[in-house]
């Protein structure tokens, strides 16, 4: 086979491997991405975030003392909220994070305690994994909290909540017209696109009282959260 020939079986493989992947990104792109709202900080911000915490019975959450759920059949979480601490479960790790003070975390491998470098390690990854996997759990109670800001964006005569997390982190909470989030739509530097949607209607309502999702819809994905338990 000459080299001519070669190299145009070699071209025509990546244009069929690459050809449909940049229709795609093109698709997308035209059809999720979207610039950041402008939104203004004032007391009707603070208040529809009140409101959204009223729906979701903020009282029953705060009162949980404890959280347990597996995220997307990968992680297994045991939170004990009260306590400030989290046991992650992974392949054969298992970490019980201290969350106030990591270097009094544990790590293990197949159950047994692991030390220095690898434990190290093993507590960054699970700590890691805990403040993103709890966050698509619990982030509409965190609207409040140190360092987060709020501000009302006016979306086709409506009022909708854009949240700022922390910077390059921002979310457009959509509400129901009792307060109960139905989806947002996000911004950060780990996504492709801007402004992508991600459901929240998939609600349990826990032991405890407290209202957590089960599941989330993500462009053509679905983002599960099992086993999801809360109690006082």
């Amino acid at each position: 086979m000459s080299s001519k020939k070669i190299l145009k079986i070699v071209a025509g493989v990546i244009i069929f491997i690459t050809l449909p992947s940049l229709l795609l990104f093109g698709y997308l792109h035209f059809k999720y991405d979207e610039d950041l709202p402008v939104g203004v900080q004032n007391e009707q911000a603070d208040a529809l975030a009140k409101k959204m915490l009223t729906a979701l019975d903020y009282e029953a959450y705060k009162n949980t003392k404890y959280i347990e759920w597996t995220y997307k059949k990968r992680r297994h979480y045991k939170w004990k909220k009260s306590e400030h601490s989290c046991t992650v479960y992974w392949e054969e790790y298992k970490v019980d994070l201290k969350l106030n003070e990591l270097n009094s975390s544990k790590a293990y491998v197949h159950n047994f305690k692991v030390e220095g470098e690898q434990a190290k390690n093993l507590i960054a990854e699970a700590h890691t994994y805990f403040s993103e996997d709890s966050f698509w759990l619990v982030a509409p109670y965190r609207v409040f909290d140190e360092g987060v800001t709020r501000s009302v964006v006016n979306v086709n005569g409506k009022q909708e909540l854009l949240v700022n997390y922390q910077p390059d982190d921002t979310y457009l909470w959509q509400l129901d017209t009792n307060g109960m989030p139905t989806s947002f739509k996000m911004w950060n530097n780990k996504l492709p696109f801007d402004g992508v949607e991600l459901s929240w209607k998939d609600w349990t309502t826990t032991e405890s009282g407290a209202k957590l999702p089960t599941f989330h819809k993500f462009m053509f994905f679905g983002m599960e959260l099992q086993d999801v338990k809360g109690t006082k």
